[in-house]
């Protein structure tokens, strides 16, 4: 087969390359450079970009969040987030994916309540550790060819 010929439909590739992210040491790294290290890794690791595509619709960018955090002392950038978070536990369910799972309140309670207590590396290794799964899962239809492409809405009709 020549270069320019195209492939056989018989080969899909996964559309989520990173399904194994370690969310403990992102949300510590994240923790200890006071959201800084978000503002990069969500544009140039693609991360936001995922997000988007998971969960059916472009989200309001990180830097945005970040940035009308500042005057509220992040209690912004932390609601942003848990919303988030409730979103993917949403889509996670709707998926058929075994738990345990990120939410609103586990966001927002390990970022508040448990800040002494590594709280925001807590709820940032759940949040991963629910993308990781629904991810894997969305890779695992997408190579079966049973839905891969459906959103949220899609989805939700067919059940």
């Amino acid at each position: 087969m020549s270069a320019q010929e195209p492939q056989s439909e018989e080969h899909v590739t996964a559309r989520f390359e990173h399904t194994n992210r370690p969310g403990f040491l992102l949300g510590l790294v994240d923790f200890f450079t006071a959201g800084v290290f978000f503002l990069l890794y969500m544009p140039l690791g693609g991360l936001q970009d995922e997000i988007d595509e998971v969960l059916g619709h472009r989200t309001q960018r990180y830097w945005v969040a970040y940035v009308l955090g500042i005057p509220t002392l992040f209690v912004y950038t932390l609601v942003w987030m848990a919303r988030i978070s409730e979103e993917l536990r949403e889509r996670a369910i709707e998926l058929g994916v075994e738990g345990p799972y990120t939410s609103w309140w586990h966001m927002f309670g390990w970022n508040v309540f448990g800040l002494l207590l590594f709280g925001p590396a807590v709820a940032t290794h759940r949040f991963f550790g629910t993308l990781n799964r629904v991810e894997a899962e969305l890779n695992s239809r997408a190579c079966a060819g049973i839905g891969g492409e459906l959103s949220p809405g899609q989805l939700r009709q067919e059940d």
